[in-house]
């Protein structure tokens, strides 16, 4: 199968277009955190800006429940909703300068979100309200997070070298990694019942089972800092490799490719599936990227 990569440029270059989501329109949404703003692609039709505060470091978006898009305002940090409108609703939360990054929709009807300066973990829901949930351990820095297969939140601890499990009532299960100074970062459920992610450190791809079973996989280039990963709809896991401008795609059985982007220095960082089927990842050059595959040599 030929792998195919197209590149739409959707902003000034060093706006940051920075992570990335498939929203209930049918559009692609991704933050700009450099930019401040909120970009809406429709594949292969229009693309819209929203405006945010310039300053407040729009990072990680996600398809909330309620039909609207939530993200982390990491400078501002607060939490933000964007309408399929544009109308934007901030929430401030409650622990000052908690530097929010990862967020994901719950099994719950809430929005569970990281707090990276504060070894916590945040519940918000959809009218607002907030709970958050001290780690047990200090300087975790914990990053993404998604939900599992088990109704439960799973989310990487970047400094803490390991991944984190929270139930819906807040209690906190931590898994260290086999492999020092990995530095997880991004986190997603796989089709195979288990959570896949990437070590930035380590230049690998792991892989945990709800009950704590631990795999990893090594990238040909072990400095390549993967940063993000994703499903495609056919169970294959798609990641971004931010400092060796390529995207890559690991089978479930451990089996690795690699990509090489068009555009030399584009920093890779959010990565998603589309509504359109195919993969897409956001270039922090000012664009975003199509991956698909087909018949080919």
């Amino acid at each position: 199968m030929a792998v195919f990569i197209e590149e739409f440029a959707v902003a000034e270059a060093g706006s940051g277009p920075y992570s990335l989501t498939g929203g209930p329109d049918g559009a692609l949404w991704f933050t700009m955190v450099q930019g401040g703003s909120i970009g809406r692609l429709v594949p292969g039709g229009e693309l819209s800006t929203h405006r945010l505060d310039p300053e407040c470091g729009p990072t990680v978006i996600a398809a909330g429940p309620d039909d609207a898009l939530w993200f982390t305002e990491y400078r501002a940090h607060r939490i933000g909703r964007i309408a399929l409108d544009g109308a934007v609703t901030e929430f401030a939360l409650p622990t000052a300068e908690c530097g929010p990054f990862g967020i994901a929709a719950g099994p719950d009807g809430a929005l569970w979100f990281t707090e990276t300066a504060a070894d916590r973990i945040g519940r918000i829901t959809t009218d607002g309200r907030v709970t958050e949930f001290p780690l047990p351990v200090t300087g975790a820095f914990p990053s993404a997070i998604t939900a599992g297969p088990d109704g439960a939140m799973w989310f990487t601890m970047n400094q803490a070298n390991g991944i984190g499990r929270i139930g819906m009532d807040g209690a906190v299960t931590l898994h260290t990694l086999p492999t020092e100074s990995a530095a997880p970062v991004g986190i997603t459920a796989g089709h195979d019942g288990a959570l896949w992610f990437v070590e930035i450190g380590a230049g690998q791809i792991g892989r945990i089972t709800p009950d704590g079973r631990i795999t990893e996989f090594p990238l040909p280039d072990r400095t390549s800092r993967p940063h993000a990963i994703t499903p495609d709809s056919t169970g294959t896991l798609w990641f971004t490799e931010w400092a060796a401008n390529r995207v890559g795609s690991i089978t479930p059985d451990g089996a690795i490719t690699v990509h090489d982007l068009p555009t030399a220095g584009s920093e890779p960082h959010g990565i998603c599936a589309g509504p359109d089927g195919a993969v897409w990842a956001a270039l922090e050059i000012g664009a975003l990227t199509r991956v698909t595959r087909g018949p080919g040599a």
